[in-house]
């Protein structure tokens, strides 16, 4: 199967998606009205709320959301086949994904670009934005869990990727203080963006010799290790100025991501690369070596971000409401983007499933494992040659990513000697796409706890309180630390990509009532349908995962036996609190039904008739 026609076909749908549908529901659904103000104008402060440029906002969004889900998520559903997972990127992005982060922007700037608690407590009642608040703390723990494994495995034995990595902190660093703190009273860009790329390509390059040379045996560190820097710097990251590090260290995995997604996308118009999977395979029933349960309803919480992700709500409550100059400028970056994310996980199949399933399987399963396939290696042992490390067994997705990557980039003229080069560049673009939102993700849930906590001890609210900074991110690293230091692919992945998506029911269930509220309930179906099938299919991966992979791991003795409670415990608490958010949800809708008037702050200034916003309800 020639993948030409099949990446030509995803670019015709996202296009007709976002001409059309995105349209509708931007005029007909949100009515989006340039003269309404926007929180970045009203309450510009040079801080948080500052109105900017749509293309300028746009990578920025794109940069936060954009983690290992697209990238990773794919991959690993390869085990099911092409197909399965190829439509629903497409439809689940389309119909879901990108609807969510539309409609969640767009209630968030009607709410002063607030969270997505505060709007839960200010559309559906305090008790709601409690619940989701909570949820929200431990769906992202486990989120930077799974992201942060992805990394440990990528990394783990490998100095080359060690080495290269490391460089980008020190590049981070040194374009942080040269854009923002070299030139008095101005911001350079220019001079900061060519040294940092230049300087990224040679870190790639000097991995390689690094690698070669007697002192390749500092940087060649095991998983536990890796988890340990990895943790040494989420909270160095998460406290330090978020112009030193997060900043310019985001801005430069912008160039990285667009540039590589870029090259990709020429290379399979150019390379025509084969689809070798089939479109189902027999692990459809379930049994598969890396994913153990069956394509329903496993598929949807495995391929997680690039489809819908929950995360990407409190992006678009976050941030990014604060700087949007206008209304109308909602429909590219929260529509825009979710799409541009889709893509991402649809050249991430393409490049898992040109590979031979022999190459794939033995390197996303244990040796053991993949001795009971039946199935024999083909180009993998070549492959490791080249790179100059031992490929099978590196389960996670990360590496047969680039592996399939490298082989893509190899088809280019006069590239087919350099595959070692080209799959340590895709593992640094893997590990820079998952760190970016490691860290702020790391900065995000600190602020939730701090905002918790605050409610107990006022200080802790006090964004500013260097003490309540260093307890709250102290904790939140080693929550997440602790998860991957104790678990696995196998146990880690279930419980991310179902927290995930469980906070996409969750902001759904938002959103849902947003639009009643607003007193659009004819059109309730554009967010109610897709909360109703991913709550359904999720809930039962959850419960699945409890009964299936978690419980069972109760029955063994020490750090499993732990595990196994522990994960447990957090699939209840996910699964309560999204039925008791959902609960509270249908009950506001009820009540909309028997005329119960909405809350006073529930959708933002409206519109009159002479064109005139009605200032002061919000």
């Amino acid at each position: 199967m020639n993948t030409f026609p099949i990446l030509l076909g995803a670019l015709c749908v996202y296009a007709l998606a976002y001409r059309y549908y995105s349209a509708f529901i931007a005029a007909k659904v949100l009515a989006l009205d340039d003269r309404r103000i926007t929180p970045g104008i009203r309450f510009a402060d040079g801080h948080n709320y500052v109105a900017s440029p749509r293309w300028v906002l746009f990578g920025h969004h794109f940069a936060a959301i954009a983690g290992a889900g697209p990238l990773v998520g794919p991959t690993l559903a390869a085990q099911f086949g092409f197909l399965p997972g190829f439509l629903w990127l497409l439809i689940g992005a389309v119909l879901a994904g990108a609807v969510q982060d539309f409609t969640v922007l767009v209630a968030s700037m009607r709410h002063r670009g607030q969270s997505l608690a505060a709007i839960a407590r200010g559309e559906i009642s305090p008790f709601a934005g409690l619940v989701t608040m909570v949820a929200v703390l431990f769906i992202l723990l486990v989120t930077l869990a799974g992201l942060g494994i992805v990394v440990v495995n990528a990394l783990a034995n490998s100095p080359w990727g060690v080495f290269t990595i490391g460089c980008t902190i020190p590049i981070a660093l040194t374009m942080g203080w040269w854009m923002f703190r070299s030139h008095t009273g101005t911001i350079t860009v220019v001079g900061p963006s060519v040294f940092g790329v230049v300087v990224l390509i040679s870190a790639v390059v000097a991995g390689h010799w690094f690698a070669a040379s007697s002192a390749a045996h500092a940087l060649t560190l095991t998983p536990h290790q890796i988890t340990f820097l990895m943790v040494a710097y989420g909270f160095i990251a998460s406290v330090l100025p978020v112009w030193l590090l997060l900043e310019p260290r985001d801005y430069l995995s912008t160039y990285l991501k667009l540039g590589t997604i870029a090259v990709l996308i020429v290379g399979v118009f150019v390379v025509h690369p084969d689809i070798r999977f089939p479109a189902i395979t027999g692990f459809i029933s379930g049994g598969g070596p890396i994913i153990k349960g069956k394509l329903f309803p496993f598929l949807f919480v495995t391929i997680a971000c690039g489809a819908i992700s929950g995360f990407h709500s409190l992006i678009a409550s976050g941030t990014t409401p604060k700087m949007i100059s206008k209304e109308s400028d909602a429909r590219f970056i929260g529509y825009g983007a979710m799409l541009c994310e889709s893509l991402v996980g649809v050249l991430a199949l393409i490049a898992a499933t040109s590979m031979y399933p022999g190459d794939y399987f033995a390197i996303n399963s244990a040796p053991a494992v993949f001795a009971k396939l039946g199935l024999h290696t083909v180009n993998l042992g070549a492959i490791s040659q080249q790179v100059g490390e031992n490929l099978a067994g590196r389960t996670g997705g990360a590496v047969s990513l680039a592996v399939g990557m490298a082989q893509i980039f190899r088809g280019f003229p006069g590239m087919d000697r350099l595959v070692g080069y080209w799959y340590h560049y895709a593992i640094m673009f893997e590990a820079l796409f998952i760190l970016t939102t490691v860290d702020t993700g790391t900065r995000v849930a600190r602020y939730v706890l701090q905002e918790i906590l605050g409610k107990a001890h006022p200080r802790f609210g006090d964004a500013a309180w260097l003490p309540g900074n260093l307890i709250t991110t102290c904790f939140v690293v080693s929550g997440w630390g602790y998860l991957i230091y104790t678990g696995n692919i196998s146990t880690i992945w279930p419980l991310f990509g179902t927290g995930n998506q469980l906070l996409a029911t969750i902001a759904l269930a938002v959103c849902t009532t947003f639009l009643i509220n607003m007193g659009k309930a004819r059109y309730a179906w554009i967010t109610g349908v897709p909360m109703c099938f991913v709550g359904v299919t999720t809930v039962t991966a959850g419960v699945l995962s409890i009964k299936d992979i978690f419980w069972p791991l109760t029955a063994k003795t020490g750090q499993q036996m732990i595990t196994g409670y522990l994960d447990s415990a957090l699939m209840t608490i996910f699964i309560v609190g999204v039925v008791l958010v959902v609960f509270s949800a249908a009950r506001r809708w009820i009540a909309a039904m028997h005329g119960v008037p909405a809350p006073k702050e529930a959708f933002g200034e409206p519109v009159t008739a002479n064109g005139e916003i009605r200032m002061g309800c919000c």
